[in-house]
């Protein structure tokens, strides 16, 4: 049974017809993917570029998420994103996600027109988070994070154990569990057989009854087993992409959109035959 569908800045999204594409804008200069920009002009350009490839959603993040980046006080990393996140707004009508652990930088961006917030330490990282959900009544993607936890000795059951830990603070908190987007959490606390398992077993997670947001694209996994650095993974991200969609990724969060647009489209047509033309 597919879940509900949510409606995010004013669109509808049904889950199981066919896979959504949110491209990423991040406004950091320590971007681990190296396409960060910090200038608002550009980064609504980018946004609107990306529309115009096909993109579904813009997820815009101005503190970087790769291993040992420094943690940014909720002033400077609001002064980083405030700009660009009003010139994305006023660029593009397509929903946008804010990529941001923190409840003071969520609220000004959701004052600033952001629709949804997607936090990757799945509002266990700060406590006012989903009491603010709960006020604004707002849609979010929470991920499993492993890091600081102990494996536990299956991959499927630590990353389902941290999501339901997710669900539960929501819930406590009065956010409707049915405004939540899964996110296993692929690069965050693995090591690179285990994030591969977890793209192999994605499928399993199905029975938490949510839809499944993963974001592969350019991550360090695909640059060891390629061998290759960030700016020459777009062909491995569009392999890990087009298995995502195989085992049930509902969403794909990515950097390059024309190419993984094509990429879910031709996945989405032999994965999920409804999908296709």
């Amino acid at each position: 049974m597919q879940p509900l569908p949510i409606e995010i800045g004013g669109r509808r999204f049904e889950w199981g017809a066919r896979t959504y594409v949110m491209g990423i804008v991040n406004v950091t200069p320590d971007s681990f993917s190296g396409d960060g920009v910090l200038d608002a002009a550009h980064a609504a350009d980018q946004a609107a570029r990306m529309v115009a490839e096909g993109a579904d959603l813009i997820d815009v993040g101005a503190e970087s998420t790769r291993p040992g980046h420094g943690p940014l006080s909720v002033a400077d990393e609001w002064a980083r994103l405030e700009a660009p996140l009003r010139a994305i707004r006023a660029a593009v009508d397509t929903p946008i996600t804010v990529d941001t652990s923190k409840a003071g930088v969520a609220e000004r961006a959701f004052d600033a027109g952001a629709d949804a917030l997607n936090d990757v330490w799945g509002l266990l990282g700060d406590e006012d988070l989903a009491p603010l959900l709960a006020r604004r009544g707002l849609p979010a993607v929470v991920m499993h994070n492993q890091r600081d936890r102990a494996f536990g000795g299956d991959v499927i059951a630590d990353i389902r154990v941290g999501l339901r830990e997710s669900i539960e603070v929501a819930e406590r908190a009065g956010v409707d569990a049915g405004q939540l987007i899964l996110d296993p959490g692929f690069g965050f606390g693995w090591e690179p057989a285990q994030n591969l398992e977890m793209v192999r077993r994605l499928g399993e997670l199905r029975d938490l009854g949510r839809p499944l947001l993963v974001g592969v694209s350019r991550k360090s996994t695909l640059g060891l087993v390629l061998d290759k650095p960030e700016e020459e993974r777009a062909w491995g991200t569009a392999a890990a992409v087009a298995l995502c969609v195989q085992a049930g990724a509902d969403i794909v969060r990515v950097h390059d959109v024309a190419e993984m647009v094509d990429v879910v489209n031709i996945a989405d047509a032999i994965a999920r035959p409804g999908a296709a033309p």
